[in-house]
């Protein structure tokens, strides 16, 4: 195991200058956990058996849609069963293994990241927005583009207010299941722009091997959920509004989830400090301002979300599999308890909707001081 379980940040404009014994505790605490019960960060059997379940209720689901009973509502039911097995493979095996906390072996969480490229998101661009801007600038405007939101959702108070964000808290739930179209489109433009951008960060270029594995995969994406219905049978309308139900049922799921993870009553949207470009908090800190966690005992949706849930654990240890976020948990909330860190909560999975539902409404008004 590495000697930094909580990793140092990459070089950026933005600093944490404050430092304190928080993250040297938190760190040496869980190195201990792991150390006394002889268990490791990655490589967890449980979560080989769980890629299993997974792919198999990807491409069974799949099969079953394709191939099995002619009758018309079976086919929308096994599109959305089909919907909900690519959500838990996206924020399961992918995530896990694009964080490289799926196993020790690069390889391994290589081919494994592929899976989002499969499911229709580019892992190199995902491991960039979201490894890097999101995971390091947690709800900083003009930082992390997953709040960004494209002035169509309002979600933090410094954002510009339209006369239509009074609406958001209703109409978002017709936002979410087009994301996942959203994504694919952009991420083909991004890559056809000789400079493309999130916010102000400009992408890196990709390898001629990267090009080739973007645009590959976003054919065997075509061929799998395209071309082949239409090969054995399916008309052109039949299987775009195939694709429409499995892919909206994704959006609609991974968007709600990463909602309830940052953009909520109880997180902060905190401001750079304009003179010395920094955030006033130790990062370890800072990270469980901005997240929260949901849910926490209830084991089905953990399963299904891959510890998402446990989103304040996953920031502060992204590099460890998410099978031992509930161990490492109580550890974290002992911590905080100890240095006076707010560690926030909720429950319930309903009432971190509400949450979510209610601070949306409030950003939503013209005046929200």
């Amino acid at each position: 195991m590495s000697s930094s379980l909580i990793s140092d940040k990459p070089s950026s404009k933005v600093t944490f200058p404050n430092k304190n014994n928080f993250r040297k505790t938190l760190n040496e605490r869980v190195k201990k956990y792991f150390q006394e019960n002889d268990i490791k960060p990655q490589n967890n059997p449980a979560m080989y058996l769980k890629t299993a379940i997974i792919l198999t209720w990807i491409f069974g689901a799949w099969a079953f849609v394709l191939f099995g009973p002619t009758i018309m509502w079976l086919k929308v039911l096994g599109c959305i069963v089909l919907g909900l097995g690519i959500g838990g493979g996206g924020m399961s095996v992918a995530h896990d293994a694009n964080h490289g906390s799926y196993s020790t072996n690069s390889r391994i969480n290589k081919l494994l990241g592929l899976t989002h490229d499969f499911l229709g998101v580019s892992s190199y661009l995902w491991r960039y927005r979201h490894n890097f801007l999101h995971h390091t600038y947690t709800n900083l405007d003009g930082h992390d583009v997953e709040i960004d939101g494209s002035g169509v959702i309002r979600m933090f108070p410094k954002m510009e207010h339209k006369w239509y964000h009074q609406f958001q808290h209703l109409f978002i739930w017709f936002i979410y299941p087009i994301i996942p179209f959203y994504w694919s489109i952009n991420e083909m433009k991004l890559m056809a722009s000789s400079q493309g951008k999130y916010l102000n960060y400009s992408i890196p270029k990709l390898k001629t091997s990267e090009l080739i594995t973007f645009w590959g995969m976003k054919l065997l994406n075509f061929v799998f959920f395209v071309a082949i219905p239409l090969a054995v049978g399916y008309t052109i309308w039949q299987t775009l509004l195939g694709v429409m139900i499995t892919f909206m049922i994704y959006g609609f799921v991974v968007c709600e989830v990463f909602m309830l993870a940052h953009v909520l009553e109880a997180t902060e949207f905190p401001e750079v400090e304009p003179e010395s470009n920094s955030i006033n908090d130790e990062w370890a800190i800072f990270q469980i301002k901005t997240t929260a966690d949901f849910a926490p005992k209830n084991p089905i949706l953990n399963w299904y979300i891959g510890g998402l849930n446990y989103q304040t654990v996953h920031h502060l240890f992204p590099h460890i599999c998410h099978i031992h976020y509930p161990k490492i948990a109580p550890i974290l909330t002992e911590v905080c308890e100890e240095f006076g860190v707010k560690y926030n909560v909720y429950p319930t999975f309903r009432e971190a909707i509400a949450s979510n539902y209610r601070w949306l409404k409030l950003m939503g008004t013209a005046s929200n001081a």
